[in-house]
């Protein structure tokens, strides 16, 4: 069975030996962790929550998805399935919401109240929560990731769709080159298995405010 995730608020306990292997592994990345030593990732410990933020921020910008999740928190106030179950479809589009992530949201808040997030995900594979959580309509492979690193703290996820992660090891890596999915999953063996602390420092490294969902 896979140990209990960290209280809320507590980086893992894997965080500073996955700092010292990777940063004896890749001098670049040794870099990045040397220039940003502030806190490391936590949980939230509310997986509906983060589902929730990762499907607001779904192919919009950052800036655009704390604007819509400004609103969205106006308007249910704390985000649980029951309170946002109180807002219609409607109320969610006035957020900023398109009118199918305010269906998706509405359909896993459904899913919740009927038990689905009572799962015993945390002896649970990454296979497995990666099956579980995309059976939920509106959760792809990227939300699911999310989930893994920001609820679960999974050690070893590589979120090789994210926008971010891509731009930050062309960055680092290739010059700004553009590099193939193929050339982008052969960097990140060398950070297995921590590529989950991998990816938090390459997000870093193009944005010093932590990525938080």
């Amino acid at each position: 069975m896979r140990p209990s995730v960290p209280a809320v608020g507590e980086v893992p306990l894997y965080w500073n030996a996955a700092k010292r292997e990777l940063s004896a592994a890749d001098p670049l990345l040794a870099s990045v962790i040397s220039d940003n030593e502030g806190p490391g990732l936590s949980s939230k410990g509310d997986m509906f929550l983060t589902l929730a933020s990762s499907i607001v921020s779904q192919q919009i910008s950052t800036a655009a998805a704390k604007t819509v999740w400004a609103r969205f928190e106006r308007l249910v106030g704390d985000v649980r399935s029951d309170t946002v179950l109180s807002a219609n479809h409607e109320q969610l589009r006035q957020c900023g919401l398109s009118g199918r992530k305010a269906e998706y949201i509405l359909g896993i808040a459904e899913a919740w109240e009927s038990g689905y997030g009572d799962k015993e995900w945390d002896s649970m594979s990454d296979e497995d929560v990666m099956a579980s959580l995309t059976g939920l309509r509106g959760v792809g492979e990227w939300t699911a990731e999310m989930i893994m690193i920001f609820t679960l703290l999974r050690p070893d996820v590589f979120p090789v769709g994210d926008v971010g992660v891509v731009r930050a090891i062309e960055r680092l890596y290739s010059g700004g080159r553009d590099m193939s999915k193929q050339e982008i999953l052969e960097r990140s063996e060398k950070w297995r298995p921590w590529r989950t602390v991998a990816t938090w420092y390459l997000w870093r490294s193009i944005d010093p405010e932590p990525v938080q969902y």
